[in-house]
């Protein structure tokens, strides 16, 4: 088993179905060493003999040689950053978790990470089916080596009670740029939420104004929420699943129907914000991380209203990632590159002109579809 993290395997350079609407699927089972206390109890010492026995059942797994461990505080704060942008970690104080990534990049896992272990597996568009059986299998393949806490009356335990239950969080990510233009965001985020699910920006709040030249009341940046279930009790594994997936069938459904009356009562506005995104990103000499995630959202909403060709969806997902900070300093560390006089002396500036200069070869090949533009 290796023992630092590669950070080149990507599962969102996979394409996946429904891609137009729904950009990616996650699963996340959440469970808890027997006889140990939940993280945010453990002292030094327990904390690192917990991670000492997931790292061992790791380790004695038939198809050990797949996976790679770490301990979070050994790896460079750039690499952490990495571990950020593509949801491994869920945020900056998991300094002392660990870290475990399988070499297809399919699935990971962290250690007192909120729980003791947090099995996780994406996979692009909508597909639940997949990363249900690659966490359910390694879930059942560890429990072979480890004991977790579990109650005949409550199903696992977690470290919130919400989670308790199945302890298995559900999630996609959905790309709802017709329904900001069409100020129904607030209007789905309440049916979401009467669901039983929580619906939230995938980066940030406060999309649509840099390309539109106006904001709209909810919208996220470059059009991107996550829609995620709140609760991990309610009904058996598969009720939570159904239920997720006719929620996400629905948003499909939504999307789909404000992108056919954009197309019908504001093809101009749909329009400007295409032709802003393309022509910020071919002329700018910088990009900041918000501007280049509310091209990427333009150019997306184009290429799914037929109005833009030349790039494939697969390749705009890669982008949100590859337009991220710590992406960014890692090729820059790893590749040579001749900057302006003015700008090889600052990091920043380098960091933006990269992203500039990707997004320029990202979309080299756009071309506008007059007969739908019209």
């Amino acid at each position: 088993m290796g023992s630092s993290p590669e950070i080149t395997d990507t599962w969102y350079a996979r394409p996946g179905s429904e891609q137009d609407v729904v950009v990616s699927t996650a699963v996340e089972l959440h469970r808890n060493l027997a006889n140990f206390p939940f993280p945010e109890r453990l002292d030094d010492s327990d904390g690192a003999r917990v991670m000492s026995i997931v790292f061992d059942a790791f380790n004695r797994l038939e198809d050990s040689e797949r996976y790679q461990t770490v301990a979070a505080n050994l790896l460079d704060s750039n690499a952490f950053r990495i571990m950020r942008e593509r949801n491994i970690l869920p945020s900056d104080e998991y300094r002392n978790a660990g870290i475990i990534l399988r070499s297809d990049g399919k699935v990971s896992c962290t250690v007192n990470c909120g729980d003791h272990v947090r099995i996780a597996s994406f996979f692009s568009g909508m597909d639940f089916d997949r990363p249900l059986v690659i966490t359910g299998k390694l879930d059942s393949d560890i429990q072979h080596f480890v004991q977790f806490a579990a109650s005949y009356d409550f199903g696992y335990l977690t470290s919130s009670i919400a989670d308790c239950g199945s302890g298995m969080r559900l999630s996609f990510s959905a790309h709802l740029p017709s329904l900001c233009m069409l100020g129904r965001i607030r209007s789905l985020s309440e049916e979401v939420a009467a669901a039983g699910f929580s619906m939230s920006a995938e980066y940030a709040s406060g999309g649509a104004g840099v390309l539109s030249g106006r904001n709209f009341d909810g919208a996220a940046l470059g059009g991107y929420y996550r829609i995620s279930s709140t609760n991990c009790i309610s009904g058996t594994e598969f009720d939570q699943v159904a239920s997720i997936i006719a929620l996400c069938k629905k948003v499909i459904d939504a999307e789909r129907a404000a992108r056919e009356e954009c197309r019908r009562t504001v093809p101009s506005s749909v329009q400007n914000y295409m032709y802003r995104a393309a022509s910020i990103a071919r002329s700018s000499v910088f990009v900041t991380l918000r501007e280049a995630i509310e091209i990427t959202g333009g150019v997306k909403w184009a290429l799914d209203m037929g109005f833009l060709s030349g790039i494939n969806e697969t390749d705009l997902h890669s982008l949100l990632y590859r337009i991220q900070e710590g992406h960014l300093r890692y090729v820059l560390d790893n590749g040579k590159f001749k900057f302006e006089d003015d700008v090889s002396g600052s990091e920043d500036k380098k960091i933006e002109r990269l992203r500039a200069l990707i997004l320029q070869e990202a979309f080299e090949n756009l071309q506008i579809q007059h007969n739908s533009a019209r």
